[in-house]
This record gives structure tokens, C-alpha cells and sequence, in this order.
């Protein structure tokens, strides 16, 4: 069963509880997360759980009817996900709403190979190293490994490009080996997922650990090793499917990718799919890893060698850096298309100062600008808020959509990003809505309001009696209807951004087009203002976001990356002033209610509330809330207790960000 504990727990409380738990003949494991502490104790049920609800300091009780009791959606409704630091301390995760790749050889043979292999897996996208150290092989005459040597090699490799490392430990008789190299993730072989006391001792090193399905093993089966895990200590454990044995010989092994959507209701632990052990066969191994991504995968590790014919394991299997290569931009082109986005290493060193007010600070290092990517050309509003958040200090960084931005932040592209979210006129930019759910490692970190006067932009020389044709983006359209309601036979076409439109225009050079666009971008692109201020209503303000990356590892002991909002209001001449959370409710009557009567019990003035449809889940909602903190409210432990009360009512609760939001 689960016990979620009471905030505030004396210390006496929970050892009276660990006695009584012991008495029961129950194995006990605290965990403690961000918004609430719960013991799991596993064991038989022999009693009347209401016994542990009434104990002083429990706040109320889970009981679990699978025989796996950690690994269940009982245990944790919510995806679980993994974090593996990286060497530039940028956070790993696998879960959630991330796509990851794990790539490298089968084995690792010398130190040119494993530096060559890593700087190509790298520059495609791959956020961790593999390599065997130790190889099981089923023949005793089969290259077995460079055992210590190969563990050097390998960690040498991953530290000179950023990449965690990830190799598999075939005896427990290895662990310190690979405890004293520094392995920041141990993977179980098929072989191995049934050696329980193996599974128990890799269990206390509390180290990341990926878990293969046994050749023969049931989903059930799977589970209850990943639970001998789980109840040693290890919190992070990845599952990994990588084909099981029927009487099919046409590879190597079958690809169960049935697997991955079956877990997904029995457990809240991340899916991996590796392809190469599965097919065996290169030209199969590619088309089966993007299948497993559409299939709902967290993501892949596949084999990647330089020169496969000459691999000492598994190179008929092995992918060239090419194919690799191209099956990244493959699934970069699918991610969108599942709501995921691809985890990718960034390409700064380490990551930036948080500041959410105006004047941001220069980065580290010889005065060099940061950058902040917008989505348009020059001229853009959102380039105009960038310079009157950031003054001068700051690059725009122009790029060509919403999604972008958010990925040129992930991938450390831009140290900022700036994101419309909605109009005074218009109302909300759902897209960016939904790609805050989809980028759970960006975070809010303060707040714009820009005043929007558009104008008519036309070539020089024109008049409003040549146009045919105005370009601009749906939000100018609407912001300037009655303007263009007095003018219906003007064709209206769709850009990116307003500025994109007046770009257009420029460069098409005919009388017959015009642009709404801001009246700053006729010097850009030489155009002649044709009517200015022709907004609907002079009170036309667009609220921005500043987003910033937040899968990095805190500097202060104790401090966890997702908590980057928090630590954002430490940071120096910062005030936060608003809190802006997601979550979704649970299908019962009265749900929505009772989730904002959480923000009305704490006096929490909400300042909007959106619904957008949850990716993939028909007919279920996320729920974006804003609300305002006071001076009183400006507190970590403060919005934390908010956070945990929230959970009690709804499902999915996740801060999106604590910062300083300009009032109008």
C-alpha cells in the first residue's frame, strides 16, 4: 500500500509508524517528491488499512491490488521521470512528454572508436552514450570485452562530448568496478532481468538503471523484476522492450511494440525500445525505432558503429552515423506530430542566470549578449518586447515558429525565448498553450506586456484603392477587424508573423499587396505607412512569456532542477508577483470545482483560466491557470503547499513557472 504523509511530520510521528508498519511484517520505502512524502510498504495485506490512515501524522492510504506494487499506476498515477545528469549538468530526463536516444556500439573496442562513435551520435541528437564493457556472448570464443579498460574508454568518451553513459552489468561481481568508473547508468540484459539478487544489490547503488525484457518474459513477469528494483532503493528504473522469442526466424527477434501502449496503463515507469537487438538486421532497425516513437515510446537506444563490418559484436545490427543521422531528423519531423518534443544536449556550456525583470545580465565571460529566439523577422512585436525587457544586453534570436522557439531554448540555441500567449483583442495564442504541455523542461521566468498599434504597410507610391491582396498574421487580422470590414474584397493571407507580412511585401514590390504590421517595419523593408493606429481599440496589449530551460542540476544542495521557478525568485532584485500552473481534473462530477476552490480556500486571485484538449485523450482538458501571489505569498513553501492541495484534486498538477509579471 501507499501512505501519503501529513506536511509538517514529526519525526517521532514517522518512526512510530516505521514500528508499527515492521510489526506488520511490511518492507518499507520512503520517497519524498516535490509536492508531497509517501512510505510505500510492501507486503500482505493482513489488515484493515483504515489502522494506518488513523495513525498521527498519515494523510490517507493507497491500497494496491497488483502484485507489483511500486512499479503500478496504483502506486504513482502520474508518468515518472528519470533524471541523468550530464557532464555539463544539464539534466536527462526520460519521460513525460520527452522523445530520447541512447546510441553507440555493442562494445567498446579501442579509444579512436569510442571518441569517433560518440562525436557522431552526439552531433545527431543522441543525449547518451552506450557501449558494452562486459559482454555476455553465447559463445565462450566471443569477443567478451575490455571489462575496467572498457569502462575508462567509455566514460572518457561521454565526458569529452556531454553524454551520459550507459553499459550493462552482467554480474554483480562488476558493480564496483563500474561504481569506481563513474557509470551514470547501468542497464540489465534480457539475460539478467530474472537474477533477482543481481536486481537487489544494483537496486541500493540508487543509480538510473535501464531494464530489459527477458527473451521470454511476460509483461507481468517484466514488472516483478522492475519491482525488486524499486524495493531495494532504486527510484529511476527505465523499461526497456527489445524483442521476445516466438517461432518466427525471419529476425533475429520479435518486436513486441504492443508492449509500449499496454504499459502505459499498468505503469507510471518510462518505456525504451531497442530495435537493434530485436531485428538484428541494419536496414530493419531504423524503420522499427521511428515505429516505436509513433507507438508511444519515451525513446530509443539503438547500436551505432563507424565501421560495422569490422565491429568485434553485433555489427551486422549496427547502424552507419549516417542512418543514424537521418533517423533523428526523422523523428524531429515526428515528434510534433505525437505532442512529444525530442530531448537534445545543449549546446551552451551551462546554463545562463535566471532574472525575471527588466535588464537581464550579460552572459558570463567577456560581455557577450545572451540570446533570446522570437518567432518573425525583424521588426516583430515580440523583438520589440525583447528590447524593452532586456534593453540592450540582449540578440534576437528570429526564427520560424512557435515550436521553435521553445526548441532553440531546450537545446541551449537561445539562452531566452519570447512567446506571445494573448491579446487584449484577440484573446490567447493556443499554440503556445500547448507547447508549454508539451516542453516540460522550460519554464516561465517572467512576464511581458507590450502595447500593439499596427498599421497598413504598403510599397511606396501605392494607395489603399490598389489593393487586392493584405498579408498578416491571424492575430493582426483580428486585432484590425473593423478596419477590414469596411474593406471585404481584400484578399487576406496568412503569415508566420506581421513582420514576416511585411517582409512579403517588400520583397514582392507590387502596389496591389499590403501588410498590418507595426509601423516600424517600413524602414525594414521600405514600405510607406498607408494608415496607422488601425486597431480596433487603442487599449491593444499582447502579454509575452520568457522562457527559459530548467533541465539543469541546481548548484545548492538540495535544490532539484524542476524547481528552477523557485530558485528564480531568489536570484537578486527578483520579485515575483504571479504563479502560473497546468493540471487536468479527474472525470467526476464537481472536479473543476473543487480544484478551484484550492485557489480560492488560499486566497489566490486567478487572473485566467484556459482549457485546451490533452494530445492523443479525446474529449480530456489541461486546465492553465494564472493567479496572482501577494507580497505574503512570495514564498517557496507557500505555493508548494498550493501545488500539494491542488494534486489532491487534480490530475497532472505541474508548475509552469513563479515569476514577475508586468501589470497594466
Amino acid at each position: 500500500m501507499v501512505i501519503v504523509l501529513k506536511r509538517g511530520i514529526s519525526s517521532a510521528e514517522k518512526k512510530a509508524l516505521a514500528t508499527f508498519l515492521g510489526s506488520q511484517n511490511f518492507k518499507t520505502n520512503e520517497i519524498a517528491g516535490e509536492e508531497e512524502t509517501i512510505i510505500a510498504a510492501v507486503g500482505r495485506l493482513k489488515m484493515d488499512p483504515r489502522e494506518v490512515e488513523v495513525l498521527p501524522g498519515v494523510e490517507r492510504v493507497i491500497p494496491i491490488s497488483k502484485p507489483y506494487k511500486m512499479a503500478s499506476r496504483e502506486f504513482m498515477p502520474q508518468n515518472s521521470v528519470v533524471e541523468i545528469p550530464a557532464p555539463s549538468g544539464q539534466l536527462i530526463r526520460v519521460g513525460g512528454q520527452r522523445i530520447v536516444a541512447i546510441a553507440g556500439p555493442c562494445a567498446v573496442e579501442s579509444r579512436e572508436q569510442m571518441l569517433s562513435v560518440a562525436k557522431r551520435v552526439s552531433e545527431s541528437g543522441a543525449v547518451l552514450l552506450r557501449g558494452g564493457a562486459y559482454k555476455p556472448r553465447t559463445s565462450p570464443y566471443s569477443f567478451q570485452g575490455l571489462g575496467e579498460e572498457g569502462l575508462k574508454l567509455l566514460k572518457e568518451a561521454g565526458d569529452k562530448y556531454g553524454l551520459p553513459v550507459v553499459t550493462e552489468c552482467v554480474a554483480a561481481e562488476y558493480l564496483p568496478a563500474m561504481q569506481k568508473a563513474g557509470i551514470d547508468c547501468y542497464q540489465v540484459g534480457a539475460r539478467n532481468m530474472q537474477n533477482f539478487e543481481m536486481l537487489k544489490r544494483l537496486g541500493k547503488i540508487k543509480k538510473p538503471v535501464i531494464l530489459k525484457r527477458g527473451i521470454s518474459a511476460t509483461i507481468e513477469e517484466w514488472l516483478m523484476s522492475a519491482e525488486y528494483l524499486l524495493s531495494s532503493g532504486c527510484e529511476n528504473v527505465i523499461l526497456c522492450e527489445r524483442g521476445i522469442r516466438t517461432y518466427e526466424r525471419a529476425t533475429r527477434n520479435t518486436l513486441d511494440l504492443s508492449a509500449v501502449p499496454i504499459l502505459r496503463g499498468l505503469t507510471h515507469l518510462p518505456i525504451i525500445v531497442d530495435p537493434s537487438h530485436a531485428l538484428g538486421i541494419r536496414d530493419k532497425v531504423s524503420p522499427m525505432g521511428f515505429a516505436a516513437i509513433a507507438a508511444g515510446a519515451d525513446g530509443i537506444i539503438v547500436e551505432v558503429h563507424c565501421n560495422p563490418d569490422k565491429a568485434l559484436s553485433d555489427g551486422p545490427q549496427s547502424l552507419y552515423p549516417e542512418q543514424f543521422d537521418k533517423l533523428m531528423r526523422d523523428i524531429d519531423a515526428l515528434a510534433p506530430i505525437v505532442g512529444r518534443e525530442v530531448a537534445h544536449l545543449r549546446k551552451s556550456e551551462s546554463p545562463v542566470k535566471i532574472s525575471s525583470g527588466k535588464k537581464s545580465p550579460a552572459k558570463k565571460g567577456g560581455g557577450k549578449k545572451i540570446a533570446v529566439a522570437f518567432c518573425g523577422k525583424r521588426g516583430a512585436y515580440a523583438e520589440q518586447a525583447i528590447t524593452r525587457h532586456f534593453d540592450d544586453q540582449a540578440l534576437a534570436l528570429p526564427v520560424d515558429s512557435f515550436r521553435e522557439i521553445f526548441q532553440s531554448v531546450l537545446d541551449g540555441r537561445a539562452d531566452y525565448g519570447m512567446v506571445p500567449i494573448e491579446n487584449s483583442l484577440a484573446g490567447s495564442v493556443y499554440e503556445n498553450y500547448d507547447n508549454l504541455a508539451i516542453f516540460e523542461d522550460i519554464s516561465i521566468v517572467s512576464s511581458v506586456t507590450l502595447r500593439i498599434q499596427h498599421a497598413l504597410l504598403g510599397v511606396k507610391g501605392s494607395s489603399l484603392s490598389d489593393i487586392k491582396a493584405v498579408y498578416s498574421h491571424p492575430q493582426g487580422f483580428a486585432q484590425c477587424s473593423k478596419f477590414l470590414s469596411q474593406r471585404t474584397s481584400w484578399d487576406k493571407i496568412d503569415s508566420v508573423s506581421t513582420a514576416s507580412a511585411a517582409k512579403i511585401v517588400g520583397e514582392k514590390g507590387s502596389k496591389a499587396n499590403a501588410a498590418i504590421a507595426s509601423a516600424v517595419n517600413a524602414k525594414y523593408y521600405k514600405l510607406s505607412v498607408l494608415n496607422d493606429s488601425i486597431e480596433d481599440d487603442p487599449k491593444n496589449y499582447t502579454r509575452f512569456f520568457v522562457i527559459a530551460a530548467n533541465h539543469f542540476v541546481a548548484k545548492k544542495s538540495g535544490d532539484k532542477a524542476a524547481s528552477l521557478a523557485f530558485r528564480a525568485q531568489k536570484a537578486e532584485g527578483v520579485k515575483p508577483n504571479a504563479v502560473s500552473v497546468v493540471f487536468s481534473t479527474k472525470n467526476e462530477p464537481g472536479s473543476l470545482y473543487k480544484c478551484l476552490g484550492v485557489f480560492q480556500k488560499n486566497k489566490l486571485n486567478l487572473t485566467r483560466l484556459e482549457s485546451r484538449p490533452v494530445h492523443g485523450e479525446t474529449w480530456k482538458y489541461n486546465f492553465y491557470a494564472d493567479a496572482e501571489l501577494s507580497p505574503q505569498e512570495r514564498n517557496v513553501d507557500y505555493v508548494s503547499a498550493v501545488l500539494e492541495e491542488l494534486s489532491k484534486e487534480a490530475q497532472g498538477v505541474r508548475l509552469l513557472g513563479v515569476y514577475n509579471a508586468e501589470t497594466r
